[in-house]
């Protein structure tokens, strides 16, 4: 695709402060099939996304989560029966034999919710580790991360606790890109509702913040039309001003991608995010449904990537390719010792407004 260079008025409407994810390819173990046994079909993360949509639906309980395998290209589909190993195979996957059910790492996620929502910390399920993965941030200490260790170690096999070195918050600051009341976000990406134009942002932005610019101190270019932190992370501003707004994404270096569409996104799926601190880079989906507990509440649903961000991306865009994934919430670290950033699904905040690309 040939990109176009998005004019200066219109780098904030078209996703000015957007953080772009940097995704490390992962390299996942994948056991082989034997001689004569269906091998693997070789896919896009596109049809890798469908087709673990259609064996979930189809062998429910009998799954327990899958992931892509971006260096092999191939669809890895975790099953606790040994008897829909074929059936997996001749769809065009790979099985893997794992003990957990998903029924019962959700159970381990909901006790960890109940007796663990501790402010500095995160949860999802990894499915290629078919565990709940804890994250502590470095200000759980004392009390607190024994009061975590301890509800980890009456799961058992079924969650595993690491250690982050920076602390989980939510990236709003002071700069440029999108701006008011003294704060600075970024722009995700803009969508269209009843005909009339609007952009989604992360909602503790909005939450902060009701009437933005383009510039520090400049003139009012759209006001908060609806708004949801904590819990979820998502916000709709609607522009006031006559001003562009291309369905794209800057991508700092003279051009843009065209955004066409929202999905899903996917487990081991490279991905890029753009931001008006960080600007543009790439990564990797590490993990779907991740919980994150910030000092100011918890949120659920969030897609969790290996990707850096620092203050000033909130709000920015996730993406792949012309397709729209998750508006940047929080996480730990920066972009120059790296750490974990969680994502607002852009499907959901689309459905809670009532919006869509364009």
């Amino acid at each position: 695709m040939k990109h176009r260079r998005i004019p200066k008025r219109r780098v904030v409407i078209a996703g000015a402060g957007i953080a772009a994810l940097v995704a490390t390819g992962i390299t996942l173990q994948s056991a082989n099939a034997a001689p004569g046994e269906p091998q693997p079909d070789t896919l896009s993360v596109g049809a890798a996304g469908k087709l673990a949509s259609t064996l979930t639906s189809s062998l429910k309980s009998d799954t327990a989560g899958s992931y892509y395998d971006a260096k092999a290209k191939k669809l890895v589909v975790n099953v606790v029966d040994k008897g829909v190993v074929d059936k997996v195979r001749e769809a065009g996957a790979e099985a893997k034999v794992v003990t957990n059910t998903l029924a019962e790492l959700s159970k381990a996620r909901e006790t960890l919710k109940q007796k663990a929502t501790i402010p500095g910390t995160s949860w999802s399920v990894d499915p290629r580790s078919n565990k709940v993965v804890v994250t502590a941030d470095s200000s759980v200490k004392g009390t607190r991360m024994a009061t975590l260790n301890k509800v980890a170690d009456a799961l058992g096999g079924k969650v595993e606790v690491k250690r982050s070195a920076g602390k989980f918050s939510t990236f709003i600051a002071g700069g440029d890109a999108i701006w008011g009341d003294g704060g600075r976000c970024s722009l995700g990406f803009n969508v269209v509702k009843g005909g009339q134009p609007y952009f989604l942002t992360a909602g503790h932005c909005t939450e902060a913040i009701s009437s933005w610019s383009d510039s520090q101190g400049g003139e009012e270019i759209g006001t908060n039309e609806g708004s949801e932190f904590p819990g979820n992370d998502y916000g709709l501003v609607k522009y006031t001003k006559d001003t562009d707004h291309p369905s794209a994404v800057d991508l700092y270096n003279g051009s843009s991608q065209e955004i066409a569409k929202a999905g899903d996104a996917t487990v081991g799926q490279k991905v890029t995010r753009s931001g008006s601190t960080t600007q543009v880079h790439d990564g990797e989906v590490t993990g779907l449904n991740a919980t994150v507990n910030y000092q100011e509440g918890s949120v659920e649903g969030l897609i969790q990537t290996n990707v850096c961000a620092e203050p000033g991306d909130s709000g920015g865009a996730l993406f792949a390719g012309d397709t729209a994934l998750g508006l940047t919430s929080g996480g730990s670290g920066d972009c120059s010792s790296g750490g974990e950033t969680f994502f607002q699904p852009v499907p959901e905040a689309l459905q809670a407004f009532g919006a869509e690309i364009g």
